[in-house]
Formats: C-alpha cells, structure tokens, sequence
C-alpha cells in the first residue's frame, strides 16, 4: 500500500454537527465529547457532556435509530454530579467513555470527575443507563481519559487513563480484580518531543477497538503553537494480550479540525472523539467527537484501512517500560 492521505481515513458527515446545544430540551451551554454504545435493539445512544452556564458539566442521553439524525434526547439531565456523596466531582463529571462488559451483563462509564483536588477518574455502571452504580474516583488527581477494556487481562479488568506527573502527560494502564482496587500500573505511550504533532501530551480517545491483530487505539494528540493548542488523532495498535505494549505507532495525525465548527468554539482547533460504534460489516467505525468544545460531530472510517495505513505509516517503538506514576 502507497502512503495515504490522512484526509481519507475518516469521512466527515454531511450533516455536521449532528447534535449541540440548541437542541437540548432544557436550557445547555455546550454540548460536546459524547461517550458511545449501540445498545442491544441497535439504537445508538450518545452519552453527552452537557456544559450549563457555571462551566459545570454533567450527562444527558440522547438516542437515535441510525446514530445520525432525529435524535431522542432525555428531557431532563441523565446523570449528575453528586457532591453531596462524592466531593470529588463538585464541580462536574466530563468525557464519558463506555465500554459494555459481557461478563457484568453492565456498560461500564469512565469519566472525569472535576473538584477541588482537580480532575480524577471515577466509574460509574448501568444497564439501562437511567438508574446508575457509582464507584466514586478509582485514580486519583490529577487523571483523566480513561476507558475500560471490554474483557479481562490475565484475570484482572483493565482500565488506560492518562495520569499527569512529573514526567509528562501519557498514556498508561492499570489492572483491577474487582473494579475497585487498582495496580501494577504500566506505562503504554509517550508524548513525544520536539517538533511532533503530539509532543507536549496525549491521551486516548474513545475506548480500544478489538481487532484480530490487536487492540486499535485512537488517541488524540496536542502541540502547543504560538496561536495555542492543536488537538489531533492517531492511532496505535497495541497487543491483543499485553495492551501494554505497542506494536504499531501512526507518524502523523490522521484527523485533526478543519471545518469551522471544529476551528472556532468555546476552545477552537479540537476534534476530540469520546465514543464510537461499530457498523454491521463490523469494520466501520462510527466516531462522535467534540469539535471545538461546543457541538458533537461524526466521522466515518475502516479498521482495514487504519490497519493498512499503520502497515505503511507506522513505526514499532521501543517499548516504553513499567513505572508506577507519582500522581
């Protein structure tokens, strides 16, 4: 395969923005960062970070037949933060990321938890996804982007995040029996440094795609210009059974703001996916993301075709090694 163009991995939808704030039933701010799940009678249901007019945010549901239009969103917040019980999230919950666990019969929700400490992760389980079981903060300040994988590792959940401390902002992965207690905490991807496209942090983007040759990561990247931050995505594939360890690290950025609604927002030049379903041919992703912190947009890719460009355009990094992050 010849090198290919970043613009062909993913398609925009012709209707973006496909969801913001001006269709929200009660009075929102931004709308943005929606984690994703097709639930089991094929509705896609987008779990939305709801901003209101004191920069806290919070979840509201919307749901949608074909996940791109005539949207069912509920008429009242879905989910809370609940200072009362959990101090750490007084002042919101952000970026959701769902993953649906098979063994727990329950979707799982990672998100962020924002309060005075700063930004931690905390998990949250469902069924339904109108009655809720907490778990409060499971990684400490300062942590965020976490997604669960959908299946045990080596008997224990596994659970990427990106904690911030004195060596930078990465991506790492931890391992739980229980969902509650967490270690043996790995690091999984570097920022790199210089001039890269990701160089000054990264995190993931939705949670991992399981594919036969691995898990696929998505993961958006920042560098600092003189105009501000630039947040992109690449792609990684990592080990199907050690997601520590990367096989596979995309060059360049695949997809990054182009079209006003991506540019020009309450934080301008962010493409920042939370979520993603899969088509019925189980190669096409369906990916929602936050476009300049102030709508939610879709774009369409292949697995095969990111597999393929990663072949061509990806490089087998040294592996990064084990350290038990400070934070």
């Amino acid at each position: 395969m010849t090198k290919q163009a970043y613009e062909t991995l993913f398609v925009r939808h012709a209707s973006n923005p496909i969801l913001s704030a001006k269709d929200w039933p009660y009075p929102a701010h931004t709308v943005f960062n929606a984690g994703a799940t097709r639930l089991q009678d094929g509705t896609t249901l987008l779990l939305c970070r709801v901003e209101d007019r004191r920069g806290h945010s919070h979840f509201c549901a919307a749901r949608s037949v074909n996940g791109i239009d005539a949207w069912v969103i509920d008429e009242q917040p879905t989910l809370l933060p609940d200072p009362e019980y959990f101090p750490e999230e007084l002042w919101g919950i952000e970026d959701p990321r769902i993953t649906f666990v098979e063994e727990l019969g329950k979707y799982v929700i990672a998100y962020t938890a924002f309060g005075k400490s700063g930004p931690g992760v905390a998990l949250a389980l469902t069924t339904d996804f109108r009655t809720f079981e907490r778990y409060g903060v499971v990684m400490q300040p300062d942590d965020k982007d976490a997604a669960l994988l959908p299946r045990r590792i080596d008997g224990n959940f596994a659970l990427l995040h990106r904690p911030i401390h004195d060596t930078g902002a990465h991506i790492w992965i931890s391992f739980s029996p229980d969902l509650h207690n967490w270690g043996n905490h790995k690091l999984v991807l570097q920022a790199r440094r210089g001039s890269w496209w990701d160089a000054n942090k990264i995190g993931l983007s939705p949670p991992l795609i399981e594919t036969p040759r691995g898990w696929l990561m998505l993961y958006h990247g920042v560098r600092n210009t003189a105009s501000g931050s630039l947040y992109r995505l690449g792609v990684a594939l990592m080990a199907l059974d050690q997601p520590d360890v990367c096989i596979l690290r995309g060059d360049s950025w695949i997809f990054g703001p182009e079209e006003p609604y991506e540019k020009f927002g309450d934080v301008g030049n962010v493409a920042f996916p939370c979520g993603y379903t899969l088509g019925a041919d189980g190669d096409t992703i369906f990916m929602y993301y936050g476009a300049a912190d102030s709508c939610i947009a879709l774009a369409t890719g292949s697995i095969r075709q990111l597999l393929s460009w990663l072949d061509t355009n990806g490089t087998a990094p040294e592996r990064v090694g084990s350290i038990r992050p400070t934070a």
